[in-house]
Parts: C-alpha cells; structure tokens; sequence
C-alpha cells in the first residue's frame, strides 16, 4: 500500500504564502471558502496532497490552483511558488483605475473637465 504524503490544508495555504498567518488561512477554510476538488470544506486539518486542486479567494481575486509539492518550510516567495501551479485566469488591469487617484485634490486640468460636465447644457 503506497500512501500518498499529505499536510494540513492550512498549513499548505501558509507554506505556500496565500495567507499572511496560518490562523487566517484556518479561518478561511472553517468559514467554508476553500474547495478541494471542487468540494467545500470546513476543517482547516483536512489533508491534501500533490495533485489536489484548490479553488478559494486571496485579496480580491479568485485563485485557482493546483499542489505541486508539499514543502517543508515557509520559505521565501520563490520556493513558495514551487509548491502549486496556478491556473486561474490572469488579472486584466481597468483603464479606470489607472486614472483615478484616491484621496488626492484633483488637477487643474480635471477641476476643468468636472466644470464642464456640471454646467453643460442639458
């Protein structure tokens, strides 16, 4: 009987730097936002191991991907992004938020362009 090496969910999420703490990766998986091939789980202790896939949200995107590799340590960003293939689709900047700047007075030239609009004739 070959048995498949596995870790905790959890600590797969820290090892692997989705998750800042592993407390925080633990809350995401209890508050049932991570699957594991493509079943929703709520224990952070649930085992996986390479070839499992992970579908859950990091920051403001979606990530799916897949484990590579187990690791043994929370290393550095480079060795964390040996551990899984990521095969969520890319992120597509906005023209929008390129130009809006927030918590900043606006420019002359878009102090001129607000004017414009607000007294435009109907």
């Amino acid at each position: 009987m070959d048995k498949k090496p596995a870790i905790r969910l959890d600590k797969w999420l820290w090892h692997a730097r989705f998750f800042k703490t592993r407390t925080l990766a633990a809350k995401m998986v209890s508050a049932g936002k991570v699957k594991v091939n493509a079943v929703r789980v709520t224990k952070p202790a649930t085992a996986v191991g390479p070839g499992d896939g992970l579908t859950f949200v990091a920051g403001e995107r979606v990530r799916v991907v897949r484990i590579a590799a187990i690791g043994t340590r929370r290393g550095p960003a480079s060795e964390a992004q040996q551990l899984y293939l990521d095969l969520s689709t890319p992120v597509e900047k906005t023209a929008r938020a390129d130009t809006i700047r927030v918590g900043s007075r606006p420019t002359k030239k878009e102090r001129r362009a607000i004017d414009a609009i607000r007294h435009a004739p109907p």
